[in-house]
């Protein structure tokens, strides 16, 4: 393989926790390669917010500003492309993009997300990171006390009623169907004024992403300014699994305190391998992971 394909470490995924783990390698004068798809999974979310310093900015702007800063590292490279395939050798972890060119690295972090699973209902894939949201720390101060939805059913709709209902006292639960919400939940939403729908959704009726109407099966509808969910998922890239990662019941990559897979050289970091899903918790683990990355290969060597 050509001298300048070898690395100390590969990152997949070039987004908060890729660029952080490469600024902490790219500092600890590491040979870094940075491969990315660029498409993130908030990529049509208008405004990141709980993140110091940034709060108010579009994702693409800390993104790209953050890439700006990891440029400044001379020993951390980049390659816009997308990771198709990898594999073990003797001398590391070989990745494979879709170009066909190769590149081999001590060392793999993976920083690749995970993939929403969106329900067929016609409106809410372009709801979604807009009006239609997974977590109250990023938007719920933008639609505080207005008339919001829960979308789900069960102990998961339950558990997000009970946690929205700090932003607005006007919500309802929308299951799509039968609801499963036990004798003691539905006593506990009563209580709180929070009513339960179970018409199936027929579409959201919105504009440019923003919610107007919630269109039922029966003909009727509900306003809404915002309906709050949590979706299946997948992981975004099959590499790891591939290459023996495990992954957690909820579908999250299995890593230990120090960020590592269950396969010894490869780390992973970001929404791939956690339920909190924030722009500041990506940087976060993606400068944990980058030091931890670093610590290993200095003990491996001294």
């Amino acid at each position: 393989m050509k001298k300048e394909n070898v690395f100390d470490v590969t990152i997949l995924g070039g987004s908060y926790a890729g660029l952080a783990a490469g600024m902490a390698l790219g500092r600890a004068l590491r040979k870094v390669l940075i491969i990315d798809a660029g498409n993130p999974c908030n990529r049509q979310t208008p405004y990141s917010h709980n993140f110091l310093t940034n709060d108010g900015k579009t994702p693409k702007e800390i993104a790209e500003l953050a890439r700006q800063e990891v440029k400044k590292y001379d020993s951390v490279s980049f390659i816009d492309g997308f990771a198709t395939a990898g594999k073990m050798n003797s001398n590391g972890i070989v990745i494979q993009i879709l170009s066909g060119e190769t590149f081999l690295s001590r060392k793999l972090v993976i920083a690749t997300g995970i993939k929403d699973l969106m329900p067929d209902i016609p409106g809410f894939a372009e709801c979604w990171g807009k009006s239609v949201l997974h977590c109250p720390y990023c938007h719920g101060y933008e639609v505080r006390h207005q008339k919001t939805g829960i979308f789900a059913n069960g102990d998961t709709a339950f558990e997000l009623a009970t946690l929205i209902s700090n932003w607005t006292n006007d919500l309802t639960l929308y299951t799509n169907g039968k609801s499963t919400i036990t004798a003691q939940q539905l006593l506990k939403l009563q209580e709180h004024k929070i009513n339960i729908v179970e018409a199936e959704i027929e579409r959201l009726e919105n504009k440019a992403g923003y919610i107007s109407n919630i269109v039922f099966s029966n003909g009727t509808s509900a306003q809404a300014k915002a309906i709050y969910t949590r979706l299946p998922f997948v992981q975004h890239s099959s590499i790891p699994q591939a290459l023996g990662c495990e992954l957690t019941p909820e579908g999250y990559l299995k890593i230990d305190s120090a960020h590592r897979t269950t396969v010894h050289g490869i780390y992973a970091c970001g929404d791939n391998a956690t339920r909190m899903r924030t722009v500041a918790n990506a940087v976060a683990m993606g400068t944990t992971t980058g030091l931890m990355v670093n610590k290993d290969l200095i003990e491996e060597d001294f």
